[in-house]
């Protein structure tokens, strides 16, 4: 679904993404692990358009989209949540949604009712300002966000920062639960690599802008040394 050859990304002189190749299968969550200052989020923001590549190829379901910008990725079946919860706080949680909706086009009453039926939470505060919303439920908002744009792969950037263990319970089997129901694939970005790799399907670690492993995630987590080494677990 997802393929990035020798991609690299930098600010500056500073070079965040070094020649990063690897695949995301279709159907599949693949994790994407490392500490603070790996690179994660600068890949995601780099495959999602938000930033330019130095140099690399990055395709979706074999179509080059490197040099696209990121209001054309959802028409091409590609949506990201970024990191931080960004919810447009004045707006309401039935009005958030409607703009991700608008991101293809068009609100479909259908996207919207299969929204609030994976999270019940929201439904019963469709009319409440998101300002006033907790922060699992601003998680479960931005995510409902990117599915209104009908996306086949979904990137997600910290998808469990600051939330309570069982609010990223929830959260992250119904990540799994879209993946095996309805066959998305997920690109997942997470410092909670115990967490992560425990619903993935590959993991991708990443230390200092560079691939120092990709295997099974069970393989991963089985990997003492490495997990020491770059996943703190």
């Amino acid at each position: 679904m997802l393929s990035l050859r020798d991609l690299s990304t930098s600010y500056g002189p500073v070079h965040a993404v070094r020649d990063v190749s690897f695949t995301a299968q279709e159907g599949q969550i693949t994790a994407v692990l490392g500490a603070n200052g790996a690179g994660k989020t600068t890949l995601l923001r780099t495959i999602s358009g938000l930033l330019r590549s130095r140099h690399g190829t990055i395709e979706l379901d074999g179509r080059r989209i490197d040099r696209l910008s990121p209001e054309r990725m959802p028409a091409l079946g590609l949506a990201q949540v970024p990191e931080g919860r960004g919810v447009i706080t004045e707006l309401t949680v039935d009005e958030n949604l409607r703009l991700g909706g608008l991101a293809r086009g068009r609100v479909r009453p259908a996207d919207l009712q299969r929204v609030y039926e994976l999270f019940p939470a929201l439904a019963d505060r469709r009319a409440a300002v998101a300002h006033v919303l907790s922060g699992g439920e601003r998680q479960m908002l931005v995510i409902g966000r990117a599915l209104m744009s009908r996306p086949r792969m979904l990137l997600l950037d910290e998808p469990s920062l600051g939330l309570a263990p069982r609010i990223v319970t929830q959260i992250f089997g119904l990540v799994r639960s879209l993946v095996e129901d309805e066959g998305l694939s997920v690109l997942l970005v997470e410092q909670n690599a115990r967490s992560a790799l425990s619903i993935a399907h590959r993991g991708i670690v990443l230390n200092l802008g560079r691939v120092v492993a990709d295997a099974d995630a069970d393989v991963l987590a089985d990997d003492d040394q490495l997990r020491h080494a770059y996943l703190g677990f």
